[in-house]
């Protein structure tokens, strides 16, 4: 029996990421684009470790503000 060869898979993770890019041409400066790029950077970190993306955010957002800053690196997925 023949394998196929298929790279639906890699098309699937990387797709978010070419609509995003269309989304950072528009930020007017560059931090802008930085600061788009680090949450697609985490919510696509939190897909690939099978969280739900809103309710990481939800409970990142919640729990920042009240984290001091040596303990930042617990918040990550």
């Amino acid at each position: 029996m023949a394998c196929l060869l298929d790279n639906n898979p890699t098309e699937n993770v990387i797709q978010p990421f070419v609509v995003g890019r269309k989304s950072w041409l528009s930020s007017h400066t560059p931090s802008g684009a930085h600061a788009s790029a680090a949450i697609y950077s985490l919510i696509e970190t939190a897909k690939a470790n099978g969280l739900s993306p809103y309710d990481y955010l939800q409970y990142v957002f919640a729990t920042l503000p009240t984290l001091p800053d040596d303990e930042l690196n617990t918040l990550l997925p």
